[in-house]
């Protein structure tokens, strides 16, 4: 198995790092008391996993001195084991506990029959339990790092490959509404409707006729390539951002010619982008 074992200080981002390597296809365990890792690891090679995620964090202070010795015995056993150790310095997470005004989990520990411990008498307790697994991993510190760039990092550390980002195509008829989930929404009510030709409204804009109609306006190529290089120009951007879909509604009045001609159009032109889908909520496509 590939198993990860995310460690380190709390309000370091190992809650970042878990749900990166979920959506990635990891099975992940948070918060894993560290005398159980073994016999988990077990249990999962033998129900088949062969990506798992283990959170081990503090909280196992009382195990946290065998750790070293587990990950020699996974690695042994011939799994692939990473550890990935979060830090950030002293000031960032007394700011981000401040922040989130949440209680860190070592401050009952530091003085259990006394007041509670200071935020900063908990981090110094923390950083001493977790010494053992700081010269076994491989150390981020996230003390001024944006999220997205931490995101990219354990990609880069895992060996994830970047994730596909889905680019939804979709029509649909103002007078039934916006759709909610509309990441752009382009409006071409302005272009000649086919609508008003008789031979043309009872088609749609996959048809030849009406397709041929709306090529013939020069306003329609002409938004049509606005539209795409718009979408051209910023999709990078959003794949970067590892986002995982990218909705792009067109709408017309009825939603059945000029914004169904437009998102077909636009799939084509995208037809090297790896997970396009093509939706037309008034053609019942969805």
């Amino acid at each position: 198995m590939r198993i990860v074992l995310v460690t380190g200080m709390s309000g370091s981002g190992k809650s970042v790092a878990i749900r990166l390597l979920e959506d990635a296809g990891y099975y992940c365990i948070d918060n894993l008391p560290a005398r159980f890792v073994r016999d988990v690891c077990a249990l999962l090679e033998s129900t088949d996993h062969s990506n798992v995620a283990l959170s081990v964090d503090s909280r196992s202070e009382a195990s946290l001195d065998d750790v070293p010795g587990i990950i020699g015995a996974l690695r042994d056993a011939g799994h692939d084991v990473r550890v990935l150790f979060l830090t950030a310095s002293n000031a960032a997470l007394v700011q981000r506990f401040s922040e989130t005004r949440r209680r860190h989990p070592m401050s009952l520990r530091v003085r259990p029959q006394d007041a509670e411990a200071t935020l900063t008498e908990s981090i110094d307790l923390e950083r001493e339990l977790l010494a053992p697994l700081l010269e076994v991993g491989h150390v981020i510190d996230t003390s001024d790092l944006h999220p997205n760039t931490l995101r990219q990092w354990v990609r880069e550390f895992t060996g994830i490959p970047p994730s596909a980002l889905v680019l939804a195509f979709e029509s649909f008829a103002f007078k039934q509404g916006v759709p909610v989930a509309a990441d752009f929404v382009f409006d071409v009510r302005n272009l000649p409707n086919p609508h008003y030709d008789p031979q043309l409204r009872l088609l749609t804009g996959r048809d030849a006729a009406v397709i041929s109609y709306l090529e013939r306006i020069a306003a329609a190529a002409a938004m049509l390539d606005d539209i795409a290089g718009f979408i051209g120009k910023w999709l990078p951007s959003f794949v970067a951002d590892n986002r995982h879909y990218l909705t792009v509604a067109i709408g017309c009045t009825g939603g059945r010619h000029r914004s169904v001609y437009m998102v077909e159009q636009l799939a084509r032109r995208f037809a090297q982008h790896e997970g396009v889908l093509v939706r037309h909520r008034a053609l019942g496509d969805f």
